[in-house]
């Protein structure tokens, strides 16, 4: 850990403007890397703590494999719990005006901050995660989790009893309704009778609230629960409640060893290392990058014992078939979930439909919050 990240650790109880004041104090003091020219300068943008688990956890271990793959050749720095917005204007820019030559953001609400700063440093190359929007001087990346997704909604379609199955989301953005729609189908493929609920809250990362809506939604009689949030919170709160739940992000099996069926997981591991060569050997481009489980981005984490044998053939026949290009997820014939044909039978939905997805398929209750 850098001497710039601990100051800003310490300092984030104190509020947020104090933390500004101390990332550009320690940017102006050198962030304790070494002198321009020795080592690359790069910096990573967090949307929440590094923690133990989650969406920031699986971007740091991308950063550390960074730092073991070049040594010397590297200096890697990170601020956590960056707000979208304003906020992280400034932040990036701070990482690019103290020399950082590569920055990678990693949230969606990261995308026009990093484009607006990027503008302003044509000589820093910008990596961005989840977004769309490009420049000469800006990537984008993203993983392919609807993949993982389909395959853990097997697993739960199988396990459920109460054929009600509770997803706590964060945003209603094309990403997450993908994720949404690809776990019913998975669910469905196993379990028509079965429906998927969603609670929204609103935020990547607030423990309290995912703890909250897995709550509400084993009230529900919800016995399996998912999310597309951060925290572990959704998977200690099946173990309290003695339900399963699936994990995201990372293996989240330590919180729920009981609970804990598996998890669609991120390795930004190889990715990180391939751009950071292409950085230092002066290959470099803008390009969009979106792999899965082919590409070892999307990972399944191991299987709870409790998981039937027959479902953990389905669930590796699924994924070598997604892996070698026989199996699509979004293949029709695919419906809403307000009876309209969306994918006819022999066709299969493409990438541009899938990045602007904002449908529910037929299994998710509800309509799409807006």
């Amino acid at each position: 850990m850098t001497q710039g990240t601990g100051l800003w650790m310490a300092a984030r109880r104190r509020g947020w403007a104090l933390m500004l004041a101390v990332l550009a104090a320690a940017l102006l003091q050198g962030d304790g890397l070494s002198a321009a020219g020795a080592s690359l300068k790069i910096g990573f943008v967090y949307v929440s703590p590094v923690g133990d688990a989650g969406w920031t956890y699986q971007h740091d271990l991308g950063r550390r494999a960074i730092e073991r793959a070049f040594g010397d050749r590297v200096k890697t720095s990170y601020v956590e719990s960056v707000p979208e917005g304003a906020d992280a204007t400034r932040v990036i820019r701070g990482l690019a005006a103290s020399g950082h030559k590569l920055i990678f953001t990693t949230s969606f609400g990261f995308m026009n901050p990093t484009i607006k700063v990027a503008g302003e440093f044509p000589d820093v190359k910008f990596e961005h995660a989840s977004g769309y929007k490009r420049l000469d001087n800006v990537a984008t990346y993203l993983a392919r989790f609807y993949e993982g997704r389909y395959l853990t909604g097997l697993v739960a379609g199988h396990m459920t009893r109460s054929n009600i199955i509770g997803y706590v989301a964060a945003f209603p953005i094309p990403e997450v309704v993908r994720g949404i729609n690809a776990f019913t189908l998975g669910v469905r493929a196993v379990n028509p009778a079965a429906d998927v609920r969603v609670v929204w809250t609103s935020s990547w990362y607030d423990p309290g609230r995912e703890r909250e809506a897995a709550e509400a939604l084993i009230s529900q009689r919800a016995d399996v629960v998912t999310q597309h949030t951060d925290s572990t919170a959704p998977v200690q709160a099946a173990q309290d409640r003695g339900v399963y739940a699936i994990g995201y992000h990372s293996d989240m099996s330590a919180f729920g060893p009981r609970a804990h069926l598996t998890a669609s997981t991120h390795n930004w591991s190889n990715y990180y290392i391939r751009r950071v060569r292409e950085f230092l050997d002066n290959k470099w481009k803008s390009t969009n990058t979106w792999g899965g489980i082919k590409d070892g981005m999307v990972v399944l984490a191991p299987l709870n014992r409790a998981v039937p044998e027959k479902v953990r053939a389905l669930v590796a026949e699924k994924t070598a078939a997604i892996a070698d290009g026989r199996f699509h997820v979004f293949a029709g014939p695919i419906t809403d979930n307000r009876g309209n044909t969306r994918v006819a039978a022999g066709k299969t939905l493409p990438d541009g439909a899938l990045l602007k997805m904002d449908w529910f398929v037929a299994g998710v209750t509800g309509k799409l919050k807006q």
